[in-house]
C-alpha cells in the first residue's frame, strides 16, 4: 500500500459495526480515498458520502476502535506500490509484505517499511532525447529471470532533462526528469483504476498450460478470461496451481482470496522449491504472491483482486505476458456481501448487493492482449476459481461470472471423486478462444488441431451417451459398434484427458507430446472400429491389452514425441494379430 501524504484535516469517528466505521464528513473527502483511524492508524477507504456522514470501510481488524476517537483523510486512493521488489515476494491483500512480519499480525503493523535494498539501474536514454509516455529510460539488471524497465509514467513526457547513471539505487530514486516530471524506479498507481494502454486486441495466441485437457480441448489465449467453477474437494486449488507452474507466462500473479491458510502455504512452498522450466532458477523469483488468507481481515480480501490485477498491469505495461490466478473469486463476492449486508444496501440474488454483476466484469474487464504505450505487446491473462456452495453452478457467482469470460473449466464431482484429475467436465466446459486459436495452430504447423479437438469431443459425446444405456441394460447388451464406442471413451479419458500432477513425467505435457498422445488413442480407436466392422467380436478387441497408450504419458518424457509414436506402433501391431 501506498504511503500517502496524509492532511491536516482531522475528524471524529461516530460508529464502528464490525468492517464499517462511520465519520464526520470534512471539506475534499471523496469517494475512495484513504482514512487512517483511530490512534493504530487503521487502513481503511470511504465507500460512501451521504450528507455530514461518510462511510468507510476498514482494512484492519477494528476490535478496539471507539466512536470519538480521531479519523485522519489521506487525500488519495487506495495504491500500490509497485517496483522490481515484487517479484518472489509476498503480500497481504493491501500488497504490503508479510516476510518478516512474524506469526502474530497486530492491526496496524504490517505496512511498516521494509528494510530497502538498492537496485542495479541501467540507463538506455541520454539528455535531450525525446520520450513519450511509456517510454523505456532504463532497465534493472539485477540478474533476475524476467527484464525489468524503467517506464515514463502515464500522462508524462518530452524531453529527457537529467538521467542518472549507472549505478545502484533505491527504488524512491529519481533516475530521470522527463518533460519537468520525475521518474523513479519504482511506481505507485491507484488499485481500482486500470493503467492505460495505447490500443487493445490484437492477434490472439495461445497460452500453454501443461495440462492436456485444457490445451487440446478448451484452449485459452493469452489475455483471456477464465472461471473454474466447481465444488469442494473438486481440485480447483491443485488444478490452478499446475497452471502457475507450468504455463508458460512471463510472470504469474497468484492471489490467494480468502482461501485456507495451509493451501496458501502448500502454494508457496511448491513454488519457492520448484525449478522454473525455462530458466532453471526459483519459479517464485517470476511470481508475486498476495496472500489474503480466509482468518485476515474480511475488506482487504475485497481489494486484494484489483492489487493483483495492478501488479499484472505493471508487468504487462514492460512487454511482458501475465497470468492473473484468483483463488477464490466467490470469497471476495462473499467480502461484497457482508458488507452491503451493514451498510445497508438493497439485497439482490441470495443477500449479494445488486452491483455484483458490474463488480465482477469490472474484474475481467481488466484482463486483454495489448498494446502498451510503449509499443510493445503485452497481456494480462485473468483466472478466477469460483467456489459455489454445494456445488450449485446456478448461483449467482457463478452465473454472473460465466457471462463474462471466454472460457469455463468446470469441474464435475463424479470425475473427481473417480480419482481422474484434472476433474475437467467435457460436457460442462466450454472455449470461445477455440476458433482463432485452431487457425493460429495451423499456422504454426499443426494443421491437424482443429479435426483433433473436435474428433476428441465427439468420441466423448458418445460415450457418455452410451454410459446411460450401459448402466441400464449392461454392456454385453450393446452392438459390437456402440461398445467399441464405450472402449473409444475409457480410452481418451485415460490415456489423454487424465494427467497426474505428481508424476515427474506427467506433472507438465508439452503441446507436440498431447498432439501425438491425442492421435495414438485416436488411431487406436479407428483400428478397433476397422476389426470390428470386419467380423471380430467386441469382446476380443476389449480384452487386448491397451497398455502401450494407456501408460505412455507416464512412461515418456514432457517433450517425448518419438516415445509416443514408438507406443503406438505397438499397439497397432498388437490390433493387427487380430485380424
Amino acid at each position: 500500500m501506498n504511503a500517502t501524504k496524509e492532511t491536516k484535516r482531522s475528524c471524529r469517528i461516530l460508529r464502528v459495526a464490525g468492517p464499517l466505521v462511520e465519520l464526520e464528513y470534512v471539506g475534499g473527502m471523496a469517494m475512495y480515498d484513504l482514512v487512517s483511524l483511530g490512534e493504530a492508524r487503521l487502513p481503511g477507504e470511504v465507500v460512501a458520502i451521504s450528507g455530514d456522514v461518510v462511510t468507510a470501510q476498514s482494512y484492519e481488524y477494528t476490535g478496539g476502535l471507539a466512536p470519538g476517537e480521531v479519523a485522519r483523510p489521506q487525500g488519495a486512493p487506495l495504491s500500490a506500490s509497485l517496483g522490481p521488489g515484487l517479484l518472489g515476494g509476498v503480500f497481504d491483500g493491501l500488497l504490503r509484505p508479510l516476510s518478516g512480519s512474524g506469526d502474530w499480525l497486530r492491526p496496524g503493523s504490517i505496512g511498516q517499511a521494509p528494510v530497502e535494498r538498492a537496485w542495479p539501474f541501467v540507463p538506455r536514454v541520454s539528455e535531450g532525447e525525446r520520450l513519450a509516455e511509456g517510454g523505456v529510460v532504463g532497465e534493472i539488471r539485477d540478474g533476475g529471470p524476467i527484464r525489468l524497465r524503467v517506464l515514463v509514467p502515464p500522462g508524462s513526457g518530452g524531453v529527457v532533462e537529467r538521467v542518472a547513471g549507472e549505478g545502484t539505487y533505491r527504488q524512491d530514486a529519481v533516475v530521470a526528469v522527463v518533460g519537468g516530471a520525475e521518474v523513479r524506479i519504482g511506481a505507485t498507481w491507484p488499485v481500482r483504476r486500470p493503467r492505460p494502454v495505447r490500443e487493445r486486441g490484437g492477434e490472439r495466441e495461445a497460452l500453454n498450460t501443461g495440462q492436456r485437457v485444457i490445451d487440446l480441448l478448451f484452449p485459452v489465449a493469452r489475455g483471456s478470461t477464465v472461471a473454474v467453477p466447481g465444488g469442494f474437494g473438486t481440485g480447483k486449488t491443485m488444478l490452478l496451481q499446475q497452471i502457475a507452474k507450468w504455463c508458460d507466462a512471463d510472470v504469474i500473479v497468484y492471489v490467494g482470496c480468502g482461501e485456507r491458510g495451509n493451501e496458501m502455504a502448500d502454494v508457496i512452498a511448491e513454488l519457492a522449491a520448484l525449478e522454473d522450466p525455462r530458466t532453471g532458477g526459483r519459479l517464485a523469483d517470476r511470481t508475486v504472491t498476495v496472500a489474503n488468507t480466509s482468518n485476515m481481515p474480511m475488506m482487504a480480501r475485497e481489494a486484494s483482486i484489483y492489487t493483483g490485477a495492478t501488479v499484472a498491469e505493471y508487468f504487462r505495461d514492460m512487454g511482458l505476458d501475465v497470468v492473473v490466478i484468483a483463488d477464490s473469486t466467490s470469497r471476495w463476492a462473499e467480502a461484497l456481501r457482508e458488507f452491503a449486508s451493514r451498510t445497508g444496501a438493497l439485497p439482490a440474488e441470495e443477500g449479494y448487493p445488486a452491483g455484483l454483476a458490474s463488480a465482477i466484469a469490472a474484474f475481467y474487464e481488466r484482463a486483454g492482449a495489448v498494446v502498451t504505450l510503449g509499443g510493445e505487446r503485452g497481456s494480462v491473462t485473468v483466472i478466477g476459481a469460483v467456489s459455489p456452495p454445494g456445488g450449485d453452478l446456478t448461483e449467482p457467482v457463478t452465473a454472473h461470472t460465466e457471462r463474462f469470460v471466454r472460457c469455463l473449466w468446470s469441474l464435475d464431482r463424479d470425475l473427481a471423486y473417480a480419482r481422474h484429475y484434472p476433474a475437467l467436465s467435457w460436457a460442462g466446459s466450454f472455449s470461445r478462444d477455440a476458433g482463432t486459436l485452431a487457425a493460429r495452430r495451423a499456422a504454426a504447423g499443426d494443421p491437424a488441431w482443429a479435426d483433433r479437438r473436435a474428433r476428441l469431443a465427439a468420441v466423448l459425446a458418445e460415450a457418455d451417451r452410451l454410459a446411460d444405456l450401459v448402466d441400464l441394460i449392461g454392456i454385453a447388451a450393446l452392438p459390437d459398434r456402440e461398445r467399441v464406442g464405450v472402449l473409444a471413451g475409457r480410452l481418451v479419458r485415460e490415456g489423454v484427458l487424465r494427467q497426474s500432477a505428481l508424476s515427474a513425467n506427467d506433472a507438465y505435457c508439452g503441446p507436440d507430446k498431447a498432439a501425438a498422445l491425442a492421435d495414438a488413442v485416436l488411431a487406436t480407436v479407428d483400428r478397433c472400429r476397422q476389426l470390428v466392422d470386419s467380423g471380430v467380436p467386441a469382446a476380443t478387441v476389449e480384452a487386448v491389452d491397451f497398455g502401450p497408450v494407456l501408460r505412455a504419458a507416464e512412461e515418456v518424457g514432457p517433450h517425448d514425441v518419438e516415445g509416443v509414436r514408438g507406443r503406438r506402433q505397438d499397439m497397432l501391431a498388437r490390433l493387427g494379430e487380430l485380424g
